[in-house]
């Protein structure tokens, strides 16, 4: 089982992202129809709600249609409006006072779009993609880092998919302070949290829900549930307790970022379900000062990135080639 990650840069959205739409087009159409073409809101619905809540992404969103070919369920789909529900596990933690946010992505590699792409759509973006143009997470020109996490509720409702929430926000916003205020008002169709982390090291995680206001928190750990466990079958599955206990106990105390970097590299961050849903496809390590991230993998594989210095390359992660045990108590 291998896993492809490229590197890519294009400012304004043209051949280099087509190019990604045509690949990942087939996936995303048998998903985002699978409970039925009536099941997905319409495109004048679609259309009109992003205007409405997110304007400023409106433009990229128009030229995104028309590279896709201007059809209906593309369109429909790349507004990511009350999107199918999906779920991802995730463990993240801003480490050393604010010098770092630290993540694991934990999620199917057959649905991965497997792109960390720069571009300048409103401004210069560093992201990891997901949906063709939403954001797992990642950083702008202003140092912005943001994140985001399952919330660990089964409830959906009106909303945006939270990858283009995570976008908005590293498109319009700052500072820490700003990109609360933008989530805090923005709607979300699932349960999320988003860990946010600016140049000034000013923190916050944001845990959002489609049937209630957005809870605020200064929590530096995060993985998938909020300020308590609200589906206790999903926290068994992955741990979700027992990660954020790790982070606290064994992870935050670190003196060292590369003790942290390797603690989760491994063992119980680090999973390897991933015939499952629920495995760790990349860890990503962002400097707010420094404007960059670096995405590491097991055995010494890594790909960095800044706004200072990108190069487009591509990497190939062995997904059978397991951790090794933690040393860390």
């Amino acid at each position: 089982m291998f896993l492809r990650v490229q590197s890519l840069r294009e400012a304004t959205a043209g051949p280099t992202w087509k190019r990604q739409f045509d690949r990942l087009w087939p996936g995303y159409r048998r998903w985002f129809l699978s409970e039925g073409h009536l099941a997905r809101p319409g495109f004048v619905t679609s259309s009109s709600e992003l205007e409405r809540h997110m304007p400023e992404l409106a433009p990229t969103y128009e030229r995104l249609c028309g590279l896709a070919g201007g059809g209906d369920v593309a369109a429909r789909f790349l507004s990511l409006y009350r999107p199918p529900p999906y779920l991802a596990g995730c463990s993240q933690v801003v480490w050393g006072g604010g010098a770092r946010l630290i993540r694991n992505y934990d999620y199917s590699p057959a649905t991965f779009d497997g792109v960390l792409l720069a571009s300048t759509w409103v401004r210069p973006v560093i992201a990891m993609l997901d949906c063709v143009w939403g954001a797992l997470d990642g950083i702008n020109d202003a140092g912005l880092v943001a994140s985001l996490a399952f919330g660990g509720r089964k409830v959906t409702g009106e909303g945006f998919g939270i990858p283009l929430l995570l976008r908005y926000v590293l498109e319009t916003c700052d500072t820490t302070a700003d990109a609360v205020s933008a989530l805090m008002r923005l709607p979300s169709h699932m349960s999320y949290s988003v860990t946010l982390l600016d140049r000034d090291g000013e923190h916050a995680t944001v845990h959002l829900a489609p049937d209630r206001s957005a809870d605020v928190t200064r929590s530096t750990v995060c993985t998938n549930h909020a300020r308590a466990v609200e589906w206790p079958d999903y926290a068994a599955l992955t741990k979700s307790v027992e990660r954020q206990a790790f982070l606290e106990a064994s992870v935050l105390p670190l003196p060292s970022l590369d003790a942290a970097v390797d603690a989760f590299l491994r063992p119980p961050l680090h999973a390897t379900k991933y015939r499952r849903g629920f495995g760790t496809l990349y860890t990503a390590i962002y400097d707010p000062h420094a404007r960059s991230v670096s995405l590491r993998w097991p055995r010494g594989l890594r790909l960095v990135a800044s706004h200072d210095a990108f190069e487009p390359r591509e990497v190939v992660v062995d997904l059978r080639a397991a951790p090794a045990i933690s040393l860390v108590q």
